[in-house]
């Protein structure tokens, strides 16, 4: 994506309260707050327009990330049937300055929104099935652009549901070291992100869990997770990662792969044998 000048504007001082985001040269303007802060977020003259929204939170039964995306054409009354949902904490919501978002242009950024999040599999989406709507071909391009500012605004307020994994993972590999975390003669790789590691499609995990891994829940948790979703298969003796995953630690990642606890830091070594934690001098 180009360059951009991004203002944020915290309403109270706080970057986890009420705040808004701008990019230079755009016009749209983005709304944040946390749920404490409903009504506070819907007094704000943005929200009598039309435009989309996100409700984010932790889905109850997985406690993965999960996001609603939504569309209206008066943002403060259609968010005040979600309050009976529970799982979300913090809303997001974009308009346009000019008011020129028809309904057809917002219900054509929801089909996006929601193909987008489905597609990157980083947030349970909540939504029941898919929208969306036809544009012409000058509107639809105008739109496309739209939402790629909103791209670039979500993850500063703390929305990720729609990076992309696989322009990232391309980005990594050119930029970042890749890492190996081996056992018994099978072999991982992956390689660092902002939010954690990235264990790549192809590595390979124990069959059998540690005795270790029963003083530690969240380790078999996880595995049985990933079992579960298909993100790692039986395979030749071992368990194979059918798609890259995403971690948010390096221990977490090689305790998967090892099959119970593990230090991330000495697990983890790159292609001359060095320990990350010496490479981060930790």
């Amino acid at each position: 994506m180009p360059t951009a000048t991004l203002k944020i504007f915290l309403a109270y001082g706080d970057p986890k309260r009420l705040r808004t985001a701008e990019l230079s040269n755009w016009t749209g303007k983005a709304v944040s707050g946390p749920r404490s802060e409903f009504e506070k977020v819907l007094e704000r003259e943005e929200s009598q327009g039309s435009g989309v929204y996100f409700l984010s939170g932790t889905d109850p039964e997985t406690n993965k990330s999960a996001i609603y995306i939504g569309e209206a054409e008066c943002i403060k009354d259609r968010i005040k049937s979600h309050l009976s949902r529970d799982f979300w904490n913090n809303i997001t919501f974009f308009v346009s300055k000019d008011e020129n978002l028809t309904k057809a242009h917002i219900k054509y950024l929801e089909g996006r929104l929601i193909h987008i999040a489905r597609t990157t599999e980083r947030a349970i989406v909540m939504n029941n099935q898919g929208s969306g709507a036809k544009l012409p071909e000058s509107d639809r391009e105008d739109m496309e652009v739209f939402l790629e500012k909103m791209q670039q605004i979500l993850p500063v307020l703390g929305v990720e549901a729609f990076l992309d994994k696989s322009s990232s993972t391309v980005h990594s590999k050119q930029k970042k070291e890749l890492l190996n975390c081996n056992i018994k003669g099978l072999t991982a790789n992956g390689y660092l992100t902002p939010n954690g590691i990235v264990v790549l499609k192809g590595s390979q995990a124990v069959l059998e869990e540690r005795a270790s891994a029963q003083k530690w829940p969240s380790v078999l948790m996880q595995r049985n997770k990933l079992i579960e979703e298909g993100a790692l298969v039986e395979k030749n003796g071992a368990y194979v990662f059918a798609k890259d995953v995403e971690f948010t630690s390096p221990s977490s990642a090689a305790a998967t792969i090892h099959g119970g606890s593990a230090n991330g830091l000495t697990a983890w070594v790159n292609k001359e044998g060095i320990q990350l934690k010496q490479l981060q001098n930790v």
